[in-house]
């Protein structure tokens, strides 16, 4: 068996080592190996080391995973070898598919081919925070891609989106989400204001205040008409905000990229007409159909500047040190640029 180096998880709670005998996976049908170039770091990468979220040790870390296709598993028609592709890392305990590794295997219906005018940085800034806000907007609201059939008769210039953490990557991919569906109005609570407006944002609201004049400033656009709303920050005691934004006379949907709060919370305003309320789940493999067509699309968003990639850090080579700093300040609630690994 061959073996390569990668950063392990051996035990939760503790720093990720670098080791040197970690075996080197093959692609199974619909999969390809993939040479990593470039590994990018979440939040949940921190929950996954401290905590075990989706894996239990040993672990390979980062589900952003950019690289060279190396090898074709059987049936694979959609990438060549020696093509770049970004492709988002199935969320199992399963670690042949995470980047912080020299090698990985892919799956074709989680990747994407990288135009040439992307870097690879640039494109691993995309795929977790981009799939999470796009399964909000396009399955948990159920407003139709704009690529489907529904969408030739869906009145996307009368709808209305509010976004809470207009200042996250995934709060900055649903402006331009909802931008690209021709949404009308994009409302986006926090965040830089002239980012998200070149966006695609039609308004964006100062989140300081409080949470009544921050109500205020919402009601004061939306009044009793607001069907949808995202909240791509919030732990669940916060999102009371996005909740109560929405019409008390019309039935709303809230979705939440974090665990939803209590349906039962004293502080929830009146919903005469009830409300629904989604933890969204952000793979591509829990929604395959939306997954296939829009990593289709994308190479063609980019070179026509519909999507924008985003902010991020390089570092360079794969090194525990800054991988655990990086780990350790989403820990701590400190502000991170997005620390990409160059492998």
């Amino acid at each position: 068996m061959s073996l390569q180096r990668a950063l392990l998880v051996k035990e939760l709670g503790k720093p990720v080592e670098l080791v040197h005998d970690h075996p080197i996976p093959l692609p199974g049908p619909g999969q390809v190996q993939v040479r990593v170039s470039v590994a990018g770091l979440n939040p949940h990468d921190q929950r996954v080391r401290d905590i075990g979220q989706y894996i239990s040790p040993p672990a390979v870390l980062a589900n952003d995973v950019v690289g060279k296709v190396t090898k074709l598993g059987d049936g694979v028609t959609e990438f060549a070898l020696g093509d770049r592709i970004a492709y988002q890392a199935q969320f199992t305990k399963e670690q042949s598919q995470t980047g912080l590794q020299e090698y990985t295997v892919a799956d074709v219906l989680a990747a994407t081919r990288i135009p040439a005018s992307i870097s690879d940085d640039q494109a691993a800034t995309l795929p977790s925070n981009i799939f999470a806000p796009l399964v909000a907007i396009f399955d948990t609201f159920e407003i139709p891609a704009p690529w489907t059939p529904d969408g030739k008769d869906f009145d996307y210039n009368g709808t209305t989106i509010l976004i809470v953490g207009g200042g996250t990557n995934c709060g900055k991919f649903a402006v331009q989400l909802a931008k690209l569906a021709g949404i009308g109005r994009i409302i986006a609570v926090g965040g830089p204001a002239d980012e998200l407006f070149s966006y695609g944002a039609t308004h964006v609201l100062d989140r300081h205040g409080g949470y009544d004049v921050v109500m205020s400033r919402i009601k004061e656009l939306v009044g009793d008409d607001l069907l949808y709303a995202c909240d791509t920050i919030n732990p669940p005691e916060d999102q009371i905000l996005a909740l109560n934004a929405l019409s008390s006379s019309k039935k709303g949907i809230l979705a939440t990229l974090l665990p939803r709060g209590l349906e039962n919370d004293s502080r929830i305003a009146e919903k005469k007409a009830g409300f629904v309320w989604h933890k969204v789940i952000g793979s591509s493999h829990a929604k395959p159909a939306l997954a296939v067509e829009f990593w289709k699309r994308l190479p063609e968003y980019l070179e026509q500047g519909q999507i924008e990639p985003l902010k991020f850090t390089a570092k360079q080579g794969l090194e525990a040190t800054y991988v655990n700093e990086a780990l350790d300040a989403y820990r701590d609630g400190r502000s991170v640029t997005r620390v990409h690994v160059h492998i």
